[in-house]
């Protein structure tokens, strides 16, 4: 039997559905099995239900529970948010430009990049600084007169940096023109207020925030035109066919609740935690640089890159000390390319496939910080040998 102490520290990659949330979806399982499209009873119970953990998603992000919806996850929320507004809009002011960051999740990038490929847009990247953040001036000078769509990432999952959303949005709704955000990795850590932030579309996934996988949500304002991606039925505000997942959308509604709730006492905790990660790798470990903000970065995300270091081998041999990390994307692990977030930020082949993401989250102790803090410069000079 293994005695291998395992710590996770890749909460940004997914998060263990809390207790509380699995307790709210079992019932839904079993007893309130309706589906909420039928006029029965049975039906009328789990369309409560959908209604219920809509709107209670809706008042912690400040938004009407008409402009919220449902999906899969975050993925299908940035598909449907992305394409579906090209679609919708390709006809209006001669227009198929549209802008998206450098740095985005694949999701949203390969997205616009297959709706140019496919119906004849222009896609432009909106390049990022050092630290891969946005500047706000280049969205301003990038965003012409058939501008259809503006994406940028709240806060980037690879290296943890907040965007200025809020300036960026109030530039798009001067310029008229729509604005998305995908929010995934913020919705867990930072106080969402949709309608001050002032965004025409937001994704959020609930296994993000101790939720299950496999449920999303986007917000939509209303007023704002986009096709479905998925046909059939006139669920979501016809924006969304297919028979609602009623025990995950109460679980993701849980999960908010608890994680907003709560989301000032686990911050504390977590920016404590990340900042004495940090100052120890880059004390302790040769050939390092933190990747991202050093201040404005989630408050469970530390990142880095190592110089001559295979970020794959990296993982492994940390996985067999006992210590789930990543090296950027969870989606897009193993891959032998190197980071496209790194290599928009500037750094060169020697650096840019050395990548570790370490984040924290409501099961990781001090303890824990602090044993990997110790053993990581020993791994990363075996990864730097090989």
């Amino acid at each position: 039997m293994e005695n291998l102490q395992r710590i996770y520290l890749d909460y940004a990659a997914t998060t263990p559905v809390d207790e509380r949330v699995v307790q709210a979806m079992l019932p839904i399982f079993n007893l309130n099995f309706g589906n909420p499209s039928s006029v029965h009873y049975f039906g009328q119970n789990a369309e409560a239900v959908v209604t219920q953990s809509r709107q209670q998603i809706a008042t912690w992000m400040n938004v009407r529970s008409d402009e919220f919806l449902f999906t899969s996850g975050g993925t299908e929320s940035n598909n449907l948010a992305i394409r579906g507004a090209m679609l919708a809009n390709r006809g209006k002011k001669r227009c198929c430009h549209v802008l998206v960051s450098e740095v985005e999740h694949h999701a949203v990038l390969h997205t616009a990049k297959q709706a140019a490929e496919q119906y004849g847009f222009e896609l432009e990247l909106i390049p990022v600084d050092e630290f891969g953040r946005v500047s706000l001036e280049d969205v301003r000078n990038l965003i012409r007169p058939d501008t259809i769509l503006v994406s940028v990432i709240y806060a980037n999952n690879e290296i943890g940096t907040i965007n200025p959303i809020r300036e960026i949005a109030a530039v798009c709704r001067e310029k008229n023109v729509l604005f998305h955000t995908d929010a995934v990795q913020a919705a867990a850590h930072l106080t969402l207020d949709v309608a001050l932030d002032g965004v025409d579309m937001l994704t959020i996934g609930a296994h993000k925030f101790y939720g299950p996988k496999g449920v999303g949500g986007l917000f939509v304002r209303r007023g704002t035109h986009i096709v479905p991606v998925n046909t059939g039925g006139g669920q979501e505000r016809d924006l969304r066919a297919g028979t609602e997942n009623v025990p995950y959308i109460v679980g993701m509604a849980k999960a908010y609740d608890i994680t907003r709730q709560e989301l000032e006492t686990h911050s504390a905790r977590l920016t404590g935690m990340r900042d004495t990660l940090i100052k120890s790798v880059l004390e302790n470990t040769r050939k390092v640089k933190l990747t991202g903000h050093p201040e404005k970065r989630l408050p469970n995300h530390a990142s880095f890159v190592f110089e001559g270091v295979d970020g794959n081998h990296l993982l492994t041999l940390l996985d067999a000390a006992g210590f789930a990390c990543s090296s950027g994307s969870a989606c897009k692990a193993g891959s032998p390319k190197p980071s496209d977030v790194l290599v928009a930020m500037g750094f060169s082949k020697n650096w840019n496939k050395g990548s570790l993401r370490v984040t924290l989250g409501r099961q990781t102790s001090l303890e824990d910080v602090m044993l990997f803090s110790k053993k990581l410069p020993e791994i990363v000079e075996k990864a730097r040998a090989f």
